[in-house]
């Protein structure tokens, strides 16, 4: 058996594909894309709320104080339109941004305590609406000194304007502290990224390792080494659960490192995340993912045995991610909390596990249960597979 291990092993180190999946993808490329897109997104958000933002204002002889507080405004410029009818147009061709414009009788219907409304026109076809988030504020911020004039205009104590204005204060008191919460966000993708490459790392070894020696002819010979078919079943398993753990563990060693050295740098809830967990939380994340690369390579195996060609199993493989992809995303929905049903739920228990183990609040009870079902399953896939395996039709279909 360790003799087929090895050679096939050596065989892998062979191919290019196989060491851009298995090293260099999970060394360099995945921490460096999502630490990059994380960098980039920051700064992205950043800008948009303090970049230069133009835009046409009409009626501000209607209400001057409203308009004032728009040209008070550092990061707002205005540009002037000969009519209303003009707004679209400069708004489609990125002339401004917004336009804003105050009805007549502004001012009056104010002062006879009546409400009245502002038109403001933007492009709302965008993800994160900056540009009502920015207008709001600057009304909000007029609506508040109305209503505080207003109701100073009625001789009332500080205490009772306080009364007036907000009646019920909501003083939130978060039982989570800066790791938990930001470990929320960051827990829900990291198992994700470590399943997926956990996964892509042993998909194309699969593919060659039983549809590809059936199109070399060379699946024949090896049935014919005095080697029972269990030992090839388990040599073959052991090289994708090498491949596919490999892959893993160097991700999360280059994500600890990256975090590491650029850690100080950070700032807010993720430099508190990020200096909370240690080498123990890292070993418990990578150790989730020993019975979880077993059940890939188990599946990958099998599909990989079943099929006729490369061809016919590089399409049978694809549309495994997406039974990969929807336990994992389903970890990420509200309301989805690990507790003793979702840990036995196959990778969505694994994901929750290692949310749980970012945020600092694993249950190590249910640590232990998933550990267990989950290696319980990888057997059971693994007695499938050496079934399967053993089977001439399945090996012949041809």
């Amino acid at each position: 058996m360790w003799t087929i291990y090895v050679k096939e092993l050596l065989e892998l180190t062979r191919d290019r594909k196989t060491l851009i999946f298995t090293i260099l993808i999970p060394i360099f490329a995945m921490p460096l894309i999502f630490g990059g897109f994380a960098y980039v997104s920051s700064n992205m958000f950043k800008n948009a709320k303090t970049a230069e933002m133009r835009y046409a204002l009409f009626g501000k002889d209607h209400s001057p104080g409203l308009s004032g507080r728009f040209a008070q405004q550092h990061n707002l410029r205005e540009v002037p339109l000969a009519s209303e009818g003009d707004i679209r147009r400069a708004i489609g061709d990125d002339t401004i941004k917004f336009a804003v414009v105050i009805p007549p009788h502004f001012e009056a219907s104010l002062q006879q305590q009546q409400q009245t409304k502002v038109v403001l026109h933007y492009n709302s076809a965008s993800t994160v609406d900056v540009t009502q988030q920015r207008v709001r504020e600057i009304v909000e911020a007029y609506n508040a000194s109305l209503r505080e004039s207003a109701l100073s205009a009625l001789n009332l104590s500080p205490a009772q304007l306080a009364f007036a204005l907000h009646p019920i204060v909501l003083d939130k008191q978060s039982t989570a502290n800066e790791r938990e919460q930001m470990g929320a966000i960051v827990g829900g993708m990291l198992p994700y990224l470590l399943l997926m490459v956990c996964l892509t790392a042993a998909m194309y070894p699969a593919i060659d390792l039983g549809a590809g020696e059936k199109e070399r002819g060379t699946l024949e010979t090896l049935l014919l080494a005095p080697v029972p078919r269990s030992a090839i079943v388990l040599a073959k398993f052991l090289v994708l659960f090498t491949v596919g753990m490999t892959s893993a563990v160097l991700m999360v060693g280059s994500m600890g490192a990256l975090l590491a050295i650029f850690g100080s740098s950070l700032e807010g809830n993720m430099a508190v995340m990020v200096r909370s967990i240690g080498l123990p939380d890292l070993a418990m994340v990578t150790l989730m993912l020993v019975p979880t690369a077993a059940i890939f390579a188990s599946l990958l195996l099998s599909i990989s045995i079943y099929a006729k060609s490369y061809k016919e199993a590089a399409g049978m493989i694809t549309p495994l991610m997406l039974f990969v992809i929807l336990p994992t995303v389903a970890a990420m929905l509200p309301g989805v909390e690990l507790n003793w049903m979702w840990a036995m739920v196959p990778l969505t228990n694994v994901s929750l596990a290692m949310k749980e183990l970012v945020k600092g609040t694993m249950d190590y009870r249910m640590f232990g249960v998933i550990l267990a079902s989950t290696t319980v399953i990888a057997g059971a896939l693994l007695m499938l597979c050496r079934w399967w395996f053993n089977r001439e039709s399945v090996l012949f279909r041809n």
